[in-house]
């Protein structure tokens, strides 16, 4: 691993935190993320399914973690499986974490090889009476492929059909939701390593660059920095690209006089950042795109001092639909007939504002949370309001990550990352000063 890991403590009270939510004579199970294939032998670089990492910190492929506090014996009451090294995967893979080493990381004193699974498993379902399957319940996940899990859950089910079944989703998205000091440290190592390689390209971008190679600039800086990357499809949208959302092909050129829409973050130690700056290829922006992106700097103020302890993600939503409102009144992009003949499924904001203010970060970009619930301190929510002229060739969107506190306004964990229009226009033109 390139990163810092946390310490097993960390892990520890995860699992007992989650431990306190479980029925009695239940047995939970985690499973790693399979490692995908593209073709031929190739395969996507592995990605640890971020609910065993919670619970475990393993970062490692093929690992399971089984969670039962009424097991007969005490050894078998948290159970981490790993692979054993052999001599194939020695010269090959290098090797594999052996047990001390699982222990060190993840505070499990019980670590056994993955092909003593079925037999301890067995044993296990005696004692039990009730498997928590990891099942995902995302309310954005939209999965199509068959992940180990669901392998695991379809081959248990078949093996042991009278056990009852609970579910460790649910449970996981209300403690995952709140983060611990040690996560928004993390996360707020992600957000300085993002800090960096927004600096660099500011004195990067001119007339004529591509946008993969500012994309070349950003991962340059992200890796070097100990981190894996980017945090998810980078966004590098010049001109009239801004205002599709999930622009990702980063292949057009950029041209004097338009805005590029940076939606680019790194992770660190699988916690994500979500960065989304606009700024002006030529170093200036113009009169009219001043204009708009004041107006979606005020939305984003006004909206991160919404995110307080209570409040609810769907009436936030709506109130920063009303700032927006006025700002694009302002703008001269809606008038009072628009708003007047809106509806409340299609309100008129939405036209040039179509997706959604927040969601929750951490460990995934679009991190566990119950939305229905109300926020919490120590939450982590993105902020990012944005307004899309396609009739005027540009979109302007700006996010930065935001931590709710107790008690007072709420801590920007990019607060600072240029944002304001004077300070990048005199970064991005500071090397001709010189």
């Amino acid at each position: 691993m390139r990163y810092q890991p946390l310490d097993n403590s960390f892990y520890k009270n995860n699992r007992k935190r989650f431990v306190t939510k479980m029925k009695s004579n239940s047995l939970a199970v985690f499973n790693s993320n399979d490692i995908y294939p593209i073709s031929a032998d190739s395969t996507l670089p592995f990605q640890q399914h971020r609910d065993i990492f919670y619970l475990s910190g393993i970062d490692q492929e093929k690992s399971i973690l089984i969670i039962f506090p009424d097991a007969v014996e005490s050894k078998y009451k948290e159970i981490l499986f790993v692979t054993e090294t052999s001599e194939h995967i020695a010269v090959w893979e290098g090797a594999k974490l052996n047990k001390s080493q699982a222990t060190t990381i993840s505070g499990v004193q019980t670590v056994c090889w993955l092909s003593d699974f079925e037999n301890i498993f067995k044993e296990l379902c005696a004692q039990c009476e009730r498997f928590y399957f990891n099942t995902n319940e995302h309310y954005r996940q939209a999965v199509e492929t068959q992940t180990r899990e669901d392998r695991f859950i379809k081959w248990c089910k078949k093996n042991y059909p009278t056990h009852g079944v609970g579910k460790s989703n649910p449970v996981l998205q209300q403690l995952r939701s709140i983060k611990a000091n040690e996560e928004i440290l993390q996360m707020q190592q992600a957000c300085d390593i993002t800090e960096k390689g927004f600096r660099r390209i500011l004195s990067f971008i001119k007339p004529q660059v591509w946008e993969y190679e500012i994309e070349a600039e950003l991962a340059h800086e992200f890796i070097r920095n100990r981190s894996k990357g980017f945090a998810y499809s980078p966004i590098i949208a010049s001109g009239k690209n801004a205002n599709i959302l999930h622009y990702t092909e980063n292949n057009q050129q950029c041209k004097s006089g338009d805005l590029i829409l940076l939606d680019v973050a790194a992770e660190y130690g699988n916690y994500s950042s979500d960065l989304t700056r606009t700024i002006p290829v030529s170093g200036k922006f113009t009169k009219r795109q001043r204009e708009v992106y004041n107006a979606v700097l005020r939305v984003k103020k006004e909206a991160s001092k919404l995110l307080v302890p209570g409040a609810i993600w769907k009436n936030f939503h709506f109130e920063v639909g009303k700032i927006m409102t006025s700002e694009l009144i302002g703008l001269g992009l809606l008038d009072k007939v628009d708003v007047k003949n809106e509806s409340k499924e299609k309100p008129a904001y939405k036209k040039y504002f179509m997706h959604g203010t927040s969601h929750h970060i951490g460990l995934d970009t679009h991190d566990y949370g119950l939305l229905h619930l109300p926020m919490e301190a120590n939450m982590v929510f993105t902020v990012e309001p944005g307004i899309y002229i396609p009739e005027e060739g540009f979109g302007v969107r700006l996010e930065d990550d935001i931590v709710i506190q107790k008690k007072g306004y709420p801590i920007n964990l990019m607060a600072s990352i240029p944002i304001e229009v004077d300070e990048i226009e005199f970064l991005m033109n500071k090397k001709s000063h010189q």
